[in-house]
């Protein structure tokens, strides 16, 4: 599905937002329905560390927002979500720029929704796999996210 304006312009907003800038990735797409984005994270000058790699703080600030973010647009004012915890297994050093794909079907959200109807909270995980241009993982990134309904 391709961006929106409204996709891009927050997009284009989150990328210079001070705190995420500089992770030193990027968004580089945000689907109309914000059921599926995309993150780049470049090796350069403010992502190398000290033995020329992608520093392990980039790794995972590029990463940390973007499921909270679709989900908050995705459910809408009527739900509270947060971040509650996540595990880094770091498989391999970045030489080069990684990439991350992020997905949530409407099977995932209709799930959630019927949930939180019941439930005082959701607790759901996700996997991010952050990517070199030929598919080799660098890093594996579990994300556990708290979403409730609002009362």
């Amino acid at each position: 599905m391709p961006e929106s304006f409204k996709s891009r312009l927050f997009r284009w907003g989150f990328n210079f937002f001070p705190a995420y800038r500089g992770t030193g990735g990027r968004v580089a797409y945000i689907s109309d329905d914000w059921h599926e984005a995309r993150v780049r994270l470049p090796l350069s000058w403010r992502t190398r560390n000290y033995v020329g790699t992608i520093y392990g703080g980039s790794i995972y600030a590029s990463i940390d927002p973007i499921y909270m973010l679709m989900l908050m647009n995705i459910l809408g004012k009527g739900y509270v979500v947060w971040d509650k915890a996540a595990t880094v297994r770091f498989r391999k050093p970045g030489k080069t720029t990684l990439h991350a794909d992020f997905l949530l079907t409407r099977d995932e959200i209709a799930e959630i929704r019927r949930l939180a109807e019941t439930e005082r909270s959701v607790d759901r995980i996700y996997k991010v796999e952050l990517k070199d241009k030929e598919g080799k993982v660098h890093a594996t990134i579990e994300k556990t996210l708290y979403i409730a309904k609002k009362k």
